[in-house]
């Protein structure tokens, strides 16, 4: 067991479960809503664009970060547009927006410097490579998603759970969905870095369908998923170290493992 703690001396470790925890609660918190909402799969289609944006900095030598945040918070405000069209229907417009941006991310590379290691890491995950500046970065834009979130709170949960009564009592339905994707595009840019574009969806979906299988309560939702998703971020890791496995994957074992215990869990209550 010391052996296993003992990967905690390393300051890329301490770099990545500093980030590791933060982006996991931002995505366990949003990912109640958006699957309430029914619309769980948009982490899937914003991090296709995040890494088309990607792709295209790492190309141009660009921060990687600083280009992709705005790209899929856009992206993010124009899923929204679409889905309220008659015409394009919600899944409809993720695999629209979605496979487009990966094609040019695919093309941008193929045509440039090749799948090198920088963009292979935003496709599989690799947040034992963060930076001291990629870390500050997410530490703080992960802190203003997490305040944004409380102090919003009853605004989110109005919209979240009755969207039409929102409406009818003065809430700016609009405006709040409009800053729940923002918050959910900022999260996906910071949590590929961590599970990488193919995976990144499952930290949304995987504590926030467990935790409803364990709480009644919107409250009690919101805290069981944030715990779960820190209890297996850490394991993860950890499992990660042990095993020698990547450790996006690791993570995503992980919360598949607590999803199962939470279901049979719900079962028996």
């Amino acid at each position: 067991m010391s052996g296993v703690f003992s990967m905690f001396a390393y300051h890329f470790v301490q770099r990545a479960m500093l980030v590791g925890v933060l982006v996991s609660l931002c995505a366990a918190l949003l990912g109640v809503s958006l699957v309430l909402k029914r619309y769980s799969m948009i982490g899937d289609g914003l991090s296709h664009v995040g890494f088309g944006a990607l792709a295209i900095a790492s190309a141009f030598h660009l921060a990687p970060l600083y280009v992709a945040v705005p790209v899929v918070v856009a992206a993010a405000v124009l899923l929204l547009r679409l889905r309220k069209s008659s015409r394009v229907k919600g899944d409809a417009a993720i695999a629209i927006i979605s496979s487009s941006a990966l094609a040019v991310g695919v093309i941008v590379v193929s045509l440039t410097s090749g799948m090198n290691t920088e963009v292979s890491s935003y496709m599989f995950g690799s947040i034992l490579s963060l930076s001291r500046g990629d870390t500050v970065l997410s530490v703080i834009l992960s802190l203003a998603v997490l305040a944004l979130y409380l102090l919003l709170y009853p605004r989110l949960f109005a919209v979240t759970f009755d969207e039409n009564f929102a409406r009818a009592t003065g809430t700016r339905a609009d405006l709040y969905n409009t800053l729940l994707a923002v918050l959910t595009a900022v999260t996906v840019v910071l949590g590929m870095r961590m599970m990488g574009a193919l995976l990144i969806s499952s930290l949304i979906i995987f504590p926030a369908l467990g935790a409803m299988h364990l709480a009644k309560s919107f409250r009690g939702v919101i805290a069981c998923a944030a715990i779960l998703a820190v209890v297996c971020f850490v394991f993860g890791m950890m499992a990660s170290y042990v095993f020698e496995t990547p450790s996006g994957a690791s993570i995503v074992v992980a919360d598949l493992i607590a999803f199962a215990f939470c279901s049979l869990v719900g079962r028996k209550n």
